[in-house]
């Protein structure tokens, strides 16, 4: 089987690697193939990587000599069994590669850099009243040399380059987020990604906001146990995405999983967007509306304050949207799960999937099965999270092809 056909079946990452291939042609997705592996169980022995990867065991012996004498796996303690020799259990360094994350919101934006195995290192937040070119690429410059400045030099070697996570589009909705007419259309034709990438030493990587989110699910949240599940992101405006047999889908033109666009019935009973109910500018707007302060929606998404009659309405709006959202989406797709997630607080999360909950238990379910309705595991910062992981599956690991479709790598040198 070659290369290209075992990408193509999508055993990559995440589901039961088999199709490796032991010409030496290919040795660097085989390396790929056995990190990917590693990465997915969190250790493994020579022989269970030879069972999983199809590969030989020479084959695999001398992959993981080479990937231990460069730092990127670790060997662990012996597993001594009843009979042969022990089994010694590799896994991923985390200090051998790093990576950095941006999150582009329309009210703030993230910096992040993570390392090898997915944790978060160094962080970076910065609000603002919305996004032009020029304040985001200053965020992103002087945040990577500040986060940087506190590395040592070998770990600054170790940097794979830099993951964007940014709605496309964003001069759309400029009015809901207050910002003055026509100041928005800046974006278009604006391409940030080559701006970012003439300004810095690493290579730049560019995913929409939402797939990215979607995609650290997939590969750090509920993934290894759905194959199939919708995911819901409410940050400023609610976005989304689909995975389907452990990968992400994006349809013909990219855009499958958007989901802020999907009709759904309001509290007047007129029929709205989903975006227009269940994202974070409405509770924004609904502060306003009772004299107060919304700048603490925006400050830190792990530090909001329970702000009362408002945030209560709010998530039952947005629960009840949600849960017709979902059964459209089952009604199509049998999804194993439709996960929600978002740019707030684990308890506002609880809160918005337990309403959720309820709220489709009170709609019309005949003829469609239900997903398990669930909270995402990778939390606020999933949209950086998910930028970080573009540099890292690009070099490392084999599903760049897989996970996030038509990535584009910006050469910087």
């Amino acid at each position: 089987m070659s290369v290209s056909d075992s990408v193509a079946q999508g055993h990559a990452l995440l589901g039961n690697f088999t199709g490796g291939s032991n010409q030496v042609r290919v040795r660097a997705y085989n390396e790929r193939l056995v990190l990917s592996l590693v990465r997915l169980n969190g250790s493994m022995s020579k022989a269970d990587i030879t069972r999983r990867s199809g590969l030989s065991a020479q084959t695999v012996s001398v992959i993981m000599r080479a990937l231990e004498k460069d730092g990127l796996l670790l060997r662990g303690e012996p597993v001594r069994g009843r009979v042969g020799q022990p089994s010694v259990p590799m896994r991923l360094n985390p200090d051998a590669v790093y990576s950095f994350g941006v999150k582009i919101g329309r009210r703030s934006a993230d910096l992040v850099l993570m390392d090898f195995v997915g944790h978060i290192r160094l962080q970076y937040h910065e609000t603002y009243a919305y996004p032009l070119p020029g304040k985001i690429i200053e965020i992103i410059t002087s945040g990577i040399a500040r986060l940087e400045g506190q590395l040592n030099e070998a770990q600054r070697g170790r940097i794979a380059g830099i993951g964007i996570a940014a709605p496309f589009e964003l001069w759309n909705w400029a009015e809901e987020v207050g910002a003055p007419q026509g100041a928005m259309e800046v974006w278009r034709g604006f391409d940030l990604q080559a701006e970012i990438a003439s300004q810095v030493q690493h290579a730049v990587y560019l995913q929409n906001d939402a797939t990215s989110a979607c995609g650290a699910e997939l590969v750090f949240g509920v993934g290894p146990s759905y194959p199939d599940f919708v995911y819901f992101f409410i940050g400023s405006f609610i976005g989304g995405g689909i995975v389907l047999n452990s990968a992400i889908f994006s349809g013909r033109t990219g855009t499958a999983g958007a989901v802020g666009p999907l009709p759904v019935r309001g509290k007047d009973g007129e029929t709205r967007q989903l975006l227009d109910i269940a994202s974070i500018f409405v509770l924004e707007n609904l502060l306003k509306e009772r004299n107060l302060d919304p700048q603490p929606l925006w400050y830190s998404a792990d530090d909001w304050i329970d702000f009362g009659e408002p945030l209560d309405l709010w998530i039952f709006q947005t629960a009840n949207a949600l849960a017709q959202a979902i059964v459209a989406a089952a009604s199509i797709i049998d999804f194993g799960a439709a996960v929600i997630d978002g740019g707030f607080p684990a308890w506002v999360r609880q809160r918005i999937v337990a309403s959720t909950i309820e709220a489709v238990a009170r709609l019309d379910l005949q003829g469609v099965i239900i997903p398990d309705i669930i909270e995402g595991m990778v939390g606020s910062q999933a949209r950086a999270i998910g930028g970080a992981s573009l540099p890292i599956f690009a070099k490392y690991l084999t599903d760049q092809n897989v996970l996030f479709k038509d990535l584009r790598e910006m050469p910087t040198g």
